[in-house]
């Protein structure tokens, strides 16, 4: 049996308390419970500033940015939640994918974007309104696959009512809705192994 697979995390709020944060952890948990080892990643601990082109040019891409590559070049696939900020994903989110994008190769290091080239991507978003986030999933899924290179698979997942639909243990109360995560992990973990055999 080979190695288990490892995902990365990842919440696009940053909140106390985030619903996409509770989302993203019972995808994670799901992910364990069928032997994945996940990493949780918090963006806002990255420390990224707003993306600005002379403070890359001052002193250059922040350290934050590499830390954000090599958890992904460490992944076979990310498990993603963010919600949505008038219909698009959230500021947090694009600008850490943004910076992530300024890396160039540094020594046998590759740059940036080598580090999300084809790497498997489940998405979800949770909002207490009656969507769930869905209009920014669309947006989410172009950016991150046609900017960003990254492979999202077809299945994902909108919840809504997020403020109601944790117990207090954080797991979700509907089995439905986590029948519906766990398909999002599922189809991850499916195209991950894949790819990872065929490396």
């Amino acid at each position: 049996m080979g190695a288990p697979l490892k995902l990365l995390a990842l919440s696009g709020s940053a909140r106390a308390g985030s619903f996409n944060g509770q989302l993203v952890e019972v995808a994670a948990q799901l992910a364990e419970a069928r032997g994945a080892t996940v990493e949780r990643l918090d963006l806002r601990a990255l420390g990224l500033p707003l993306y600005d082109a002379d403070i890359e040019k001052a002193s250059g891409v922040p350290d934050g940015a590499r830390r954000l590559r090599d958890a992904l070049r460490g992944a076979d696939g990310v498990l993603l939640s963010a919600p949505e900020y008038n219909g698009f994903p959230t500021p947090l989110l694009v600008n850490s994918f943004d910076w992530l994008s300024r890396l160039q190769p540094e020594g046998e290091v590759p740059a940036g974007l080598a580090a999300t080239t084809g790497k498997p991507l489940g998405l979800m978003s949770a909002s207490p309104g009656p969507l769930g986030g869905l209009r920014s999933l669309n947006f989410t899924r172009q950016y991150l696959s046609m900017n960003i290179a990254m492979l999202a698979v077809p299945q994902q997942f909108a919840l809504s009512k997020a403020n109601e639909a944790f117990d207090e243990a954080g797991a979700l109360k509907d089995a439905r809705q986590q029948a519906m995560v766990e398909g999002v992990v599922i189809a991850l973990l499916r195209v991950a192994a894949a790819l990872k055999g065929s490396a």
